[in-house]
C-alpha cells in the first residue's frame, strides 16, 4: 500500500463498507486505520452511517470495539442542510443517496485534508468534488 494522499492533521472517514470491513479486520481497511494513527489522523464516520452498517449478523462485540476507536459524529441540522445542498448541486435523489450525502457533509465539515473509504468512490467524489480523496475499499 502506498502512502496516503492525506497528510497530518487530516481525516480520514469511513462509509458503510469501510466500516464494515474495519469490524471485520479486512487487511486493506486495518492497514489505513495503521496509518491514520501513525499520521494523527481522525477517523469518523456518519451516525447515518450506522443504519446501513447494522445488520443481524454483525459481529456487535466487534462492532462496538470498531466505533469505540473512532469518532461517530451525530447528523445535525446544519449537517443535513449541507447534506441536501450536495445533492442539489450533484442532481442526486435523496432517497438512493442520502446517507453517502450526509457521510460526505460530515467528512467535509472535518479538518482536511479529508480521505474517504468507500465501495462507491463514484458517488462520494460526486458529492464531494476536489474537497476529499476517494479511495475504494
Amino acid at each position: 500500500m502506498s502512502r496516503s494522499p492525506a497528510a497530518p492533521g487530516g481525516t480520514l472517514a469511513l462509509d458503510s463498507e469501510g466500516l464494515a470491513k474495519a469490524v471485520l479486520r479486512d487487511r486493506a481497511v486495518t492497514a489505513w486505520l495503521a496509518l491514520a494513527r501513525a499520521d494523527d489522523l481522525r477517523v469518523i464516520t456518519s451516525a447515518a452511517t450506522l443504519v446501513e452498517v447494522v445488520h443481524p449478523r454483525i459481529n456487535r462485540p466487534a462492532l462496538e470495539w470498531t466505533l469505540s476507536r473512532l469518532i461517530v459524529e451525530p447528523v445535525t441540522e446544519p449537517i443535513a442542510r449541507r447534506a441536501a445542498g450536495l445533492l442539489a448541486d450533484t442532481g442526486l435523489h435523496g432517497h438512493k443517496y442520502a446517507i453517502d450525502a450526509m457521510l460526505s457533509a460530515t467528512a467535509l465539515a472535518a479538518p482536511g485534508p479529508i480521505t474517504i473509504l468507500t465501495s462507491d468512490p463514484e458517488d462520494l467524489t460526486a458529492l464531494c468534488g476536489a474537497h476529499a480523496t476517494a479511495i475504494k475499499v
